[in-house]
């Protein structure tokens, strides 16, 4: 259960999808990632985002500062990511994602209506965004996300 927290870690990362597979696999292979990361990040206290596209995650996780730390340290050693570059850490106070173990929101077509300017100027390529914009990225499509759901 996520839990009010006072010492918080944030980090941002990128990292490239380890083998080639096609759209089915991949998208088999990412519900089964947000399944176990659910499960985990829920048991920990650690929250956060995913999104992948064009062979490349890119993912903000958060919460108190050994749990986020346990938790990446977990995705370093998952061999379904390779070159993992962290983009940011930070010590925070507020969550940005206070109700999501691990929310995704990734896909062709949100990349094309949402990114404008930063997805014509990277190709939708994640991995040349800097983590503050995956951070506001992440942050406008999980919010978006919510207020979906909640008009359901």
């Amino acid at each position: 259960m996520i839990t009010a927290d006072t010492d918080l870690l944030r980090v941002i990362y990128f990292s490239y999808q380890s083998a080639i597979t096609n759209r089915e696999m991949m998208a088999g292979e990412i519900d089964e990632i947000l399944k176990t990361s659910q499960r985990n990040n829920e048991a920990a206290g650690v929250t956060g985002a995913l999104i992948f596209n064009a062979g490349v995650f890119g993912q903000v996780l958060e919460g108190p500062i050994d749990a986020v730390e346990e938790t990446f340290e977990r995705i370093q050693m998952d061999e379904r990511h390779d070159h993992i570059t962290v983009l940011e850490t930070s010590r925070i106070t507020t969550r940005a994602f206070p109700s999501w173990s691990m929310g995704f929101v990734g896909s062709d077509r949100v990349y094309a209506e949402l990114f404008g300017g930063i997805g014509s100027q990277t190709n939708f390529d994640i991995s040349r965004l800097t983590g503050q914009q995956i951070f506001e990225t992440l942050h406008a499509l999980t919010l978006k996300n919510e207020i979906s759901d909640r008009a359901a």
